[in-house]
């Protein structure tokens, strides 16, 4: 069994559609939620899917050793970033060393680090005039956005795109791929 944990901080539609496209899976199991965010609409998604779900403060998160212990007693494997927007503690990362992936709504290396996330990163891209976007799944180290690229899909974009139509492709993409990346990533493991 390979048991993992999301770490969401928002209102956690991609935590969602993790939890369906496992929902009953031979030897996948989403056994934690973990936010940030003491209201974030991923804890109702953690409700839904019966998943133990966990509020870690800012104290928590700058002492992770607490966490680290919570993730481990409960035999963690792989650590998925779906919406979450901390930098992961460094002992996070060398314990989950290529075990934690995130997934970033933008063709990496481009939007990429500290800020760019959901409608910063729609808006950039609008107002580059980009002609095609996408989404990027990597591995996370210590800085946003910089670690290994795993995958990424594209889609094309055009004049009149504008930012919350280019926010609407992006969830699509993701909605379709993130699952599929984050199974074949554990399968193949």
């Amino acid at each position: 069994m390979k048991n993992i944990a999301i770490f969401a901080s928002g209102k956690g539609s991609n935590a969602d559609n993790i939890c369906r496209y496992f929902s009953g899976h031979p030897i996948i199991k989403i056994r934690l939620m973990v936010s940030d965010r003491k209201e974030a609409g991923v804890f109702n998604v953690a409700k839904k899917h019966v998943v133990e779900a966990l509020y870690i403060d800012k104290e928590g998160w700058q002492h992770p050793q607490e966490l680290l212990t919570e993730i481990q007693k409960r035999n963690i494997d792989f650590i998925v970033l779906a919406g979450f927007l901390k930098l992961v503690p460094p002992s996070i990362i060398h314990a989950f060393e290529k075990k934690i992936i995130n997934i970033h709504p933008a063709l990496l290396p481009k939007y990429g680090g500290k800020g760019m996330y959901g409608m910063h990163v729609h808006e950039a891209v609008h107002q580059a005039k980009e002609k095609e976007t996408g989404i990027s799944v990597h591995y996370v180290d210590e800085h946003y956005d910089e670690g290994d690229l795993i995958f990424q899909a594209k889609t094309p974009l055009y004049p009149d795109d504008s930012p919350q139509n280019i926010a609407t492709l992006i969830h699509q993409l993701e909605m379709k791929h993130f699952p599929k990346v984050i199974e074949e990533l554990l399968l193949s493991d």
